[in-house]
Formats: structure tokens, C-alpha cells, sequence
């Protein structure tokens, strides 16, 4: 009886423990992958290589961040970059969702090539686009360095200069560099987000915006009232993925201006390239780096309580 006993308490116990063990080897990756570098990544943020080792500086290395010209200019293109990228990328995702939700002739095929530049990497997609402004023999240099339709001596994307900014030093205006960087970046992600709002638009019922025809609601009606509605979380998915695809990359702007022409292209996720494997500031990268991850955080903080989505789906 006493061995029955002990049997079912050592099952007991096997049993208790056992979704511990089967999860194990993920909290151990887990731990390796993600939990180790972002605590190695704090520790880093307040220290700096010295020719005689590792030497703690405390909150220096940001202090040296928010010192420099060049973080500040590069927070003005940052913002100049996300607002433009996440709402041409959103808005003409949207127009290609609409209109590949109608069921076109060979819609399978324009899904296809849609997809093309989704496969493509970010570097590769920067140097396509380099090589087709590049002048003298760019694919779009003989119409970009016309003077008849870029007086008075042509274009030059990658090496004209900014225009006077509007406001203070926030550079705006942007330079043609930073808006063909735009263009490129949206070209890139709009097969992703085309793709999530065309899968929420198909779970929309068709009977709901033809009663909505037959009372005289017009298409701006319908999309305002009806559409925008019900595919807001899916809008909000999207949105989540453009503001941290786009603070975070830095592939795009590394093949395609390098920063430049100056500076005027030069991103925090740039600063973050040059400050590490540039110059070789660890420290100060690693600050940068946590200044970004709460910047992230604060993104979606945001837009989460500007959407609002826990009220409207609940």
C-alpha cells in the first residue's frame, strides 16, 4: 500500500512538472536569443571601449548622443521618412487591396507580380533603385538630368542638395534623395500590407455595402462607415509593421544613398550603423539602440490608444 503510495506522488510530481519540461528548450532559446543580448545591450549602453579594456561611463554615452548635430538631424529625417513612408505605403496599399478584392481578370497573376518586390532584400532592392538614377547611365538618368523638365541644369537624386527647411532646422523639405528613399521603401513593403487589408477586405460580407448602395450610400460613404470599420484592426497590424519596419531598417538606406548626400538621408537606424561598425563606438551604439527600443515602444503605445482598437472590437 505504502509503495502504491509513493508511486502516485512520484506521478503526481512527474505530472506537475511536465509542460515545464516540454517548454524548457523555448525558454532556454528564448533566454540565448533575445533576453541575454537585450541585457547585454544595457550593460554595453554604460560602457566604452578604452585601449585598457571595458571602462564603465555611466549615462555618458547618451549624454554624447544628445550632444551631437547629427542625432538631432537625424530624429528630423526620421520623422520626415516615417510620416511620408507610412502613409503612401498605407494609402496605396489600401487603393491595391480595393481593387484586386473585385475579382479581376487574372488577379492571380497581378498578386504574383505584386509579391516581386517582397522577396527581394532590402540591400538589393537599395542598389536596383540606385542603379536606375545613377548618372550617365541610370535608366531614369536621361529624363531626370533633362533641363526642360528639371530646370535649370536637370536632377541629380543622389547628389542634390536639400532646400532651405520651412521651420527652424527641422528638415522639411525634404531632398529629392530622401524622397525617392520614400518611394523605394514603399515600393518595397506595399505587397505585405496590400496583402493584409485585401484578406481583411474579403471577410467583409457583400450584402452589407450593397444594402448600404441601395439606401444611397456613395463609395466615400461606404468606405468611411462601413469598410474602414471593420478592417481597422488589420489597418492597425499594418501600421505596427510599417513604424517599426521603417525606424528599424537600415538596409534600404545603406545600398541605396548611404546617408547622403550628406547627411540629408542619415536615419537613427543609420546613426546606429555608422556610431557601431563605423566608427567603432560600441557604448554609444548601444545607447542609441536602447533610445530606439523605447522610441518603438512609445510608436505603439500610440497608435494603440489613438485607434482605440480594444474599444471598437470589443
Amino acid at each position: 500500500m505504502a509503495q502504491t503510495l509513493r508511486r502516485r506522488k512520484k506521478s503526481s510530481r512527474t505530472y506537475k512538472w511536465l509542460p515545464f519540461w516540454l517548454i524548457a528548450p523555448t525558454i532556454v532559446v528564448l533566454l540565448i536569443v533575445q533576453v541575454y543580448p537585450a541585457l547585454y545591450t544595457v550593460w554595453l549602453s554604460a560602457h566604452e571601449r578604452e585601449p585598457q579594456g571595458w571602462v564603465a561611463v555611466g549615462f555618458d554615452n547618451f549624454r554624447r548622443i544628445f550632444g551631437t548635430s547629427l542625432f538631432r538631424e537625424s530624429v528630423g529625417h526620421t520623422v520626415v521618412f516615417l510620416i511620408g513612408y507610412v502613409v503612401i505605403t498605407l494609402i496605396l496599399g489600401y487603393v491595391v487591396a480595393q481593387i484586386l478584392s473585385r475579382k479581376l481578370l487574372l488577379s492571380g497573376f497581378y498578386l504574383t507580380l505584386l509579391f516581386i518586390p517582397w522577396i527581394l532584400a532590402d540591400i538589393l532592392a537599395g542598389i536596383v533603385f540606385r542603379l536606375l538614377v545613377i548618372p550617365d547611365y541610370g535608366v531614369l538618368s536621361g529624363i531626370l538630368g533633362d533641363p526642360n523638365l528639371f530646370p535649370p541644369r536637370g536632377l541629380s537624386i543622389l547628389t542634390a542638395s536639400r532646400p532651405s527647411p520651412w521651420i527652424g532646422e527641422f528638415p522639411f523639405p525634404p531632398s529629392p534623395a530622401m524622397i525617392y528613399l520614400i518611394l523605394a521603401a514603399a515600393w518595397r513593403g506595399l505587397p505585405f500590407i496590400t496583402l493584409l487589408l485585401l484578406a481583411a477586405l474579403q471577410t467583409i460580407p457583400s450584402e452589407v455595402t450593397e444594402s448600404a448602395r441601395i439606401d444611397g450610400a456613395d463609395g466615400w460613404k461606404i468606405t468611411r462607415h462601413i469598410t474602414v470599420p471593420l478592417i481597422l484592426p488589420t489597418m492597425v497590424v499594418a501600421l505596427f509593421s510599417l513604424m517599426l519596419g521603417g525606424m528599424n531598417g537600415v538596409g534600404m538606406v545603406f545600398s541605396l544613398t548611404g546617408g547622403g548626400p550628406g547627411t540629408t538621408t542619415h536615419v537613427l537606424s543609420y546613426h546606429l550603423y555608422t556610431l557601431g561598425w563605423t566608427r567603432l563606438r560600441f557604448g554609444q551604439a548601444a545607447a542609441l539602440a536602447l533610445m530606439i527600443a523605447v522610441v518603438n515602444w512609445l510608436l505603439i503605445a500610440g497608435t494603440m490608444r489613438l485607434t482605440r482598437v480594444d474599444e471598437r472590437t470589443a
